[in-house]
């Protein structure tokens, strides 16, 4: 697949990042994500790894997190949130912001670094039985990115008009075969 850019929203404040790109590969029932955000990073924060493995853990999309969406057929969807400190969440939605529960999934191999001018995320994950067989699959990319003052933009392939709204079927704006 070729390189995916993300868009800060229209409407949001001033951003330290120049661009976000990710590189998205599907081998089977598995996805590989590899988002890279540039500018300036000493002005992002970005939460340091923590020391365990990788845990999950709720409300990562308030700091800076990566997050990848994915649906197949009508209605319902997958989220999963990659934050650079190694923790993640996946939730199943039955439709828009419907349903919402623990997707059952295995924890993503997760890893990011912040250097210079650039942070990057790689994460591969083991995509839910209820999308692993289902061709092709919609894909919305996004990522908050929070500063160093507690400010947030979000990032996203395709924003729906309003508010930011990563779970709005407009920001599903890729497809994965």
């Amino acid at each position: 697949m070729p390189l995916l850019r993300l868009a800060p929203h229209p409407d949001g404040p001033p951003t330290p990042l120049t661009g976000i790109e990710v590189e998205v590969e599907r081998v089977g029932a598995r996805l590989e994500l590899h988002f890279r955000a540039r500018g300036r990073i000493e002005d992002v924060a970005v939460p340091a790894p923590v020391p365990q493995a990788a845990q999950r853990r709720d409300d990562l999309w308030k700091h800076t997190c990566f997050e990848a969406f994915l649906a197949a057929g009508e209605g319902g969807y997958v989220e999963f949130n990659l934050s650079p400190s190694g923790e993640w969440a996946a939730y199943q939605f039955n439709g828009y912001r419907e349903g919402a529960t623990n997707a059952a999934v295995a924890p993503p191999e997760i890893r990011a670094s912040a250097l210079g001018e650039l942070i990057e995320l790689q994460a591969a994950i083991e995509l839910p039985e209820v999308i692993a067989s289902m061709h092709p699959l919609r894909l919305g990319l996004s990522a908050v990115i929070e500063d160093v003052h507690g400010g947030r933009t979000y990032w996203a392939l395709a924003h729906a008009p309003g508010k930011p709204d990563f779970h709005h079927a407009h920001a599903f704006a890729s497809e994965l075969p």
